[in-house]
């Protein structure tokens, strides 16, 4: 019986070493057939790329020089090309706000009332007070001309008539300060009546009708005035930018300005400043340009993009979507002789529009890619589309 058994688990183990060769003989098979398969594939691939069959369709231009504008770009303020702060000139209460707050006024527009009773006062005691040194003066005048017969006669000595001499000469000059006095009520008088000095648009009250202002401290500042036609714009161009300016030796400068929305303002200034030194601390030169602004479409204190605009020079321009950059700098793809891709390193300018200014990389006939840029790499075929090809 125990030889029957030993018998049966032989055969067993024998099964079971049969079976695992027959598995493993399969995976050989399965790695040798996916082996010859990647293979094939590659063999596949490289011979479409021998016959070309890989061109990736593009559209491309050939560039050509034209003329194109000397501008320089900068970011700059609105401002007024006039401001004025309107202060009280005396002390007084507030009685009167003639103006509506943020509306256009024309100059002399009356602004603010101050109490005039005070000062109405003040001027009648100088005239009474002018009235009497006038009264005074006259009477020093017939004074000296009684005496004057008895000088030339020496009745009396020359001491009593150099005293009314003197007395006369002393009440025409209280007389004059008398009148200084009358003078300086009525200008103090006048101050009450607070008028618009310039025309402009009108700022926020400082002072509340009924407030005590005065001509020092914090009341002074009634409100303010700004002149916002024409309107300026200040800005600054770095040092170079400024020497390029100056070498063009344009004289008719135009100025353009684009708002914060990027809509273009209809109307072009012109500089009216340029500094004549150089900021250490930024390296700038401050600029200034005037702007019609008839309609009060700028407002003092927008910020706006600058273009100056210095005449004209020939220049390559291509497309701002076909300039790319990569960790050497800025480059475009142009299709060689070959129909294959080609990086080119360029160094490019200023924007015009939705193009780019090339200083330096490009040559009058080279074909530029503007489109499938992605798909592109160092010795891709290209089929140009001749529709697109300048």
């Amino acid at each position: 019986m125990t030889r029957i058994i030993v018998v049966l688990a032989a055969l067993a183990l024998g099964a079971c070493g049969q079976g695992d060769a027959r598995e493993d003989a399969k995976a050989a098979d399965a790695k040798a057939a996916d082996a010859k398969g990647v293979d094939a594939k590659a063999a596949d691939a490289k011979a479409a790329d021998a016959k070309g069959v890989a061109a990736v369709s593009v559209a491309a231009i050939k560039v050509i020089p034209r003329k194109v504008p000397i501008d320089f770009q900068a970011v700059g303020r609105t401002e007024g090309s006039r401001e004025v702060q309107v202060r009280a000139r005396v002390t007084g209460i507030l009685e009167a706000q003639r103006f509506t707050e943020g509306e256009p006024v024309k100059a002399g527009a009356p602004l603010f009332r101050i109490e005039r009773a005070p000062f109405e006062i003040e001027l009648q005691q100088a005239r009474a007070a002018l009235a009497e040194a006038i009264a005074r003066q006259e009477l020093a005048k017939q004074e000296t001309a009684r005496l004057k017969d008895l000088t030339d006669r020496r009745a009396i000595s020359q001491k009593e008539a150099d005293q009314t001499a003197s007395t006369e000469r002393q009440s025409a000059a209280l007389a004059r300060l008398a009148e200084a006095r009358v003078r300086q009520a009525e200008l103090n008088l006048s101050y009450t009546a607070v008028d618009a000095p310039i025309a402009g648009i009108t700022g926020r009250a400082q002072q509340s009708v009924g407030s005590l202002v005065s001509p020092n401290g914090d009341s002074a500042i009634l409100t303010t005035l700004t002149r916002a036609d024409p309107i300026w714009v200040r800005f600054a161009l770095s040092e170079a930018e400024y020497a390029r300016l100056r070498a063009t030796g344009e004289k008719n400068i135009e100025v353009r300005l684009q708002t914060a929305d990027g809509s273009e303002y209809p109307l072009a200034g012109k500089l009216n400043f340029a500094g004549s030194t150089v900021d250490a601390a930024t390296g700038t030169v401050q600029m200034r340009a005037e702007f019609p602004n008839a309609q009060l479409q700028l407002l003092p204190g927008q910020y706006v993009r600058v273009r100056v605009i210095a005449g004209s020079h020939e220049a390559i321009v291509v497309p701002q979507t076909a300039v790319l950059q990569d960790q050497a700098g800025r480059f475009v793809w142009i299709a060689d002789a070959a129909g294959k891709a080609a990086p080119r390193p360029v160094r490019a300018g200023s924007w015009i529009g939705s193009d780019w200014i090339i200083l330096e990389g490009l040559s009058p006939g080279d074909v530029v890619i503007v489109d499938n840029l992605l798909r592109l790499r160092p010795g891709t075929p290209v089929k140009v589309n001749s529709k697109n090809a300048g």
